[in-house]
């Protein structure tokens, strides 16, 4: 095996995966995840901004921003929209660093699938890859995005959001 194909491995085994079925139709769960962030995601707790946020946009295009605002209109930027296929797929990076703050050279992306399983019922797998990006924290990120308080919880926040 060579260097590059043991990094691969390495960053393969790193990603975290996650799958949930909600009860909404594939338009509909897309939309719900993609364009109404804003009604699921713990603004609360889940901000990086120096103001506390009142809301987050992820711009429905290739190469849209991902961010928070806040009441004072202060934007902070999570990331960018990689892909944007709408009802089935959205990719988009995470440039947040480990200390929870901004930062542009963290490169993870998050690849969200929005598969019908029937008309009102749609299963949702997310990857969040890259995540070597960390450095030497990338182990401890893996298991924070990997737990109740990382994706587990926001997905589960998300389909009871998407639910119709």
């Amino acid at each position: 095996m060579t260097r590059e194909m043991r990094q691969q491995e390495t960053a393969d085994d790193l990603s975290v995966r996650k799958t949930i079925t909600v009860n909404a139709p594939q338009a509909t769960a897309f939309r719900v995840f993609g364009e109404d962030i804003a009604s699921w995601w713990p603004l609360d707790e889940y901000t990086i901004g120096g103001q506390p946020a009142v809301t987050a946009v992820l711009e429905p295009r290739q190469g849209g921003r991902w961010y928070e605002q806040s009441a004072d209109g202060t934007q902070c930027d999570w990331g960018r929209v990689v892909t944007w296929e709408p009802p089935e797929r959205l990719v988009v990076t995470w440039e947040i660093s480990a200390d929870w703050a901004p930062d542009s050279t963290i490169t993870s992306e998050i690849d969200v699938r929005f598969i019908a399983e029937g008309p009102t019922t749609t299963r949702v797998e997310l990857e969040h890859r890259n995540l070597a990006t960390f450095g030497d924290r990338a182990e401890t990120m893996r298991a924070i995005f990997d737990s109740d308080d990382g994706w587990t919880g926001l997905l589960a926040r998300y389909a009871a959001r998407a639910h119709v």
